[in-house]
This record gives structure tokens, C-alpha cells and sequence, in this order.
């Protein structure tokens, strides 16, 4: 097979959390599986292979910690059918028996307000440890839940021995998740030699008097888009110069609908049918690559790293402090 010189990663955010569902949590938001059909991480799969096409799925399981079998059988089922396997924590779920559990305090709640690298290793760690149980394999790259990290959190990717933090955006630090980003689609180094690879985001020129705004490589796209999918033209133009690397964000709920309580349903399969017609389109022009893939690339020279940004930028800033 030719290579395009061009790669994208379908990276997929598989979580349960609590206020998204009822009941049946992982069997919902996971499997996505409901009273008139189904529509989570094995249909998602399964469209993938019609392409030849792998996924990177991000599975937390702070969020459903008290489904831990559950969430443990949904690597053990990713790994086998030949899916990557990675590292996401929304720790601010975790109940506080865990954190007693382990001599630890249960604040502060969330990854970018943690002030030390110990906290944020042990969450990489004991999470990281649990995947890794499942596939036989290392943990090659992480993602925090909703984008919320810190210098710490870079510090600790490399204490973890974690190569990969699929972390940076600047759709979080807008939605303050986050203290600072490279404004880049490019991966780059990190001081400490952690390889970032950002999300694809797009700056939207901003009203008059409004905040910048970024748009997102989603599937589905964001509900507020008025119009067609920014990156309709951009990723998918072969004559005008598209970006050398495309980073799609889906979350293992992504099939589905939300009801009017907020919570996931399935309705039909169209988003299913809108996601094998994306895939259709992606991998004539894209190599879709896994975190694997990702590194051999790069050892390669194939996939280079644009420059050095210092971890300090991104440095929890003591309260009351201006930020540098």
C-alpha cells in the first residue's frame, strides 16, 4: 500500500460517567447498548475494520470505579479484537474510600488543580497498571479527562514512563480546564522528552469584542456549528495542502443521542452511517495510525516533532499569583 504521508488517529474517549446515564452505566456509555439498539465502542470498531482502520480508545475507569469488571472487560475485549488500548482518568470521580484506601487526600478534586507530580503519578500508575493487567502491553500514551492537566501531569507521563500525552488544546484553556497550550495541530517535545500530540483544532475568527474561539475534530460535530463542518474543505481538500497529521476526538457515547434528561439513547443508526461514509473518505487520503504506529513513525524520522516547549508555561500558578 502507497503511503500518503499524511496520518490521522481516531481517538476515543471511553468513559461511564455517573450523571450520563441511569443505570447500567458501562453497558450504556460503553457498549452502548439500549432498549432499541446498539451503538458504542464494538460498532465503532467494526466500521473501522471495514477500512482497515484502528482505533485508539482512552478507556477511565475513575469514573466507573464501581464497575471496575466491567470497565475491565472492556479492555480485555478492545485489546483483543486488535484495538488500542490507552490511558484516560477522570479522577474527581473516584469516591473518597479510594483515596483513604490509599493514604491519600481527596483534594484537590481535579488533575489541573493538583500542585504535586507524586498525586498525578499515582493516578497515572495505579490506572495505567490496571490496563496494562488486561493487555500484557505498556501504556503508551494518556489523556485527562476533559483536557484538565498541569505541568504535573507532564512530569508524571515521564516519571510513568507514559511516551505520549495526547493532552494539548486550546479549546480547554479557553474553557479553563487547562492553564496554557501550544496553539499547534504539530507534535512537538515537551522539556522533559514526553511527545505531545495535540488535539486538531481550528481558531474561528471571533466577533468584535468576543473571546477567540477554537473549534474542535469531533465526530459528530459540535451542535453549534451553523454551518458545514469547519474541517470539511481543510481535511479532506487533496489539492490544497491538508494537515500532515489530524488528530479526531469521539467518545465511546458518540453513536448515540441524548435525551432530554441528558442521558444517551439510541434512536438510529445514523450517526453509524454518517461515521462509515467519514471513514470512507479519511482513509483514502490519511494512513490511520495507532500510538504504536505513532512511535515507530517518529523513530523513523517520519513523523517529526516541530520543536521544545518548556513545562514550565503550563505551571499551576500559586493563588493570587499573576500568570507568566
Amino acid at each position: 500500500m502507497m503511503q500518503k504521508n499524511r496520518y490521522a488517529m481516531l481517538t476515543v474517549d471511553t468513559e461511564a460517567l455517573p450523571k450520563r446515564a441511569t443505570q447500567d452505566h458501562v453497558k450504556r456509555l460503553m457498549w452502548g447498548v439500549h432498549e432499541k439498539g446498539r451503538a458504542g465502542i464494538a460498532e465503532m470498531a467494526s466500521i473501522g475494520d471495514e477500512f482497515g482502520a484502528r482505533h485508539v480508545y482512552f478507556v477511565d475507569q475513575c469514573g466507573a470505579y464501581s464497575y471496575m469488571d466491567e470497565t475491565s472487560e472492556v479492555v480485555r475485549w478492545l485489546n483483543a479484537a486488535g484495538q488500542d488500548v490507552q490511558l484516560h482518568t477522570h479522577p474527581e470521580y473516584l469516591p473518597d474510600s479510594f483515596w483513604a484506601e490509599h493514604g491519600l487526600a481527596r483534594r484537590p478534586q481535579y488533575m489541573n488543580q493538583y500542585t504535586d507530580e507524586a498525586r498525578a503519578e499515582f493516578v497515572i500508575r495505579h490506572f495505567g497498571e490496571l490496563i496494562s493487567k488486561e493487555t500484557g502491553k505498556p501504556v503508551l500514551a494518556h489523556r485527562a479527562g476533559s483536557f484538565r492537566w498541569n505541568a504535573n501531569t507532564i512530569r508524571a507521563l515521564k516519571s510513568a514512563g507514559v511516551p505520549l500525552s495526547f493532552n494539548n488544546s486550546m479549546c480547554a484553556v479557553h474553557a479553563r480546564q487547562c492553564i496554557w497550550s501550544e496553539p499547534t495541530n504539530l507534535p512537538f517535545a515537551w522539556s522533559n522528552g514526553v511527545i505531545e500530540v495535540p488535539m486538531t483544532e481550528k481558531k474561528i475568527l471571533p466577533k468584535v469584542g468576543k473571546d477567540e474561539w477554537w473549534a474542535r475534530l469531533t465526530y459528530p460535530e459540535s451542535p453549534y456549528f451553523r454551518f458545514r463542518p469547519w474541517w470539511g474543505k481543510l481535511l479532506f481538500d487533496v489539492f490544497s495542502g491538508s494537515p500532515t497529521m489530524s488528530i479526531f476526538l469521539l467518545h465511546s457515547w458518540s453513536l448515540l443521542y441524548w435525551d432530554e434528561n441528558g442521558h444517551a439513547t439510541y434512536r438510529d443508526d445514523q450517526r453509524l452511517e454518517g461515521y462509515r461514509k467519514l471513514l470512507a473518505r479519511l482513509t483514502r487520503d490519511y494512513d490511520v495510525i495507532t500510538t504504536a504506529e505513532f512511535l515507530d513513525l517518529h523513530a523513523q524520522g517520519k513523523i517529526k516533532t516541530t520543536h521544545t516547549a518548556d513545562i514550565a508555561r503550563t505551571e499551576l500558578q500559586p493563588a493570587g499569583s499573576a500568570s507568566s
